[in-house]
């Protein structure tokens, strides 16, 4: 079903993004593994199984830039003609995320709101705006189980490890922010829809 499909992937080189990227490619499509590291979006093409029936193509990407964001759909329009799907996956976060709840400054807090679900926004505005004028497309934002449920902190006792509280603060508001784009969008061919995964491994 994704034979030939154009998929981009943002954040394509890190944890999650690594797995679509290649699952894309292993189903037949064209997966761009968009990422604000070039070379180690780079390293993913290298990576991608011989026995993948699709393939995958490395773009440099910031989601905190419009001008980067229209760049990659301008270039992937003249080399494609069209874009059939965008995963809105990227984590951008500063050098304080992680911190404990007593440690998280406003100003660390409202960066990395700022970055990661302002990101978010502007890669589903761009690429929606983008899929309107060409009759269709999708996007998947990427959220999380914390996105719904209560943070279980008693699972991290013992260890550096939290839960963030920007990072509850964003997943939630990726689910709304999906169904906002769902129903605004409704009505042009693009469907609009996110993905909550549990744990990820991390050596933790």
């Amino acid at each position: 079903m994704l034979k030939n499909k154009i998929i981009v992937v943002t954040g394509g080189a890190g944890r999650l993004g690594q797995t679509f990227v290649n699952a894309i490619a292993q189903n037949g499509g064209i997966a761009i593994a968009a990422d604000i590291n070039l070379s180690a979006a780079e390293s993913i093409v290298a990576d991608v199984g011989e026995d993948s029936i699709g393939s995958v193509m490395a773009a440099q990407l910031d989601i905190t830039s419009k001008k980067s964001i229209l760049e990659l759909i301008e270039n992937l329009r003249a080399q494609y003609g069209r874009i059939d799907a965008v995963v809105n996956n990227a984590y951008p976060r500063n050098k304080n995320y992680g911190s404990k709840l007593e440690n998280v400054t406003y100003e660390d807090f409202c960066e990395n709101v700022d970055m990661h679900l302002g990101g978010y926004f502007l890669v589903a505005q761009q690429f929606c705006l983008a899929f309107r004028e060409q009759g269709g497309g999708n996007l998947i934002n990427i959220s999380s189980i914390y996105g719904t449920l209560t943070p279980r902190f008693e699972i991290y006792t013992g260890t550096t490890m939290t839960t963030p509280v920007e990072y509850a603060a964003i997943k939630s508001a990726v689910l709304h922010l999906t169904r906002y784009f769902a129903q605004y969008f409704k009505d042009d061919g693009i469907r609009v829809n996110s993905l909550s995964p549990g744990g990820i491994f991390d050596n933790q």
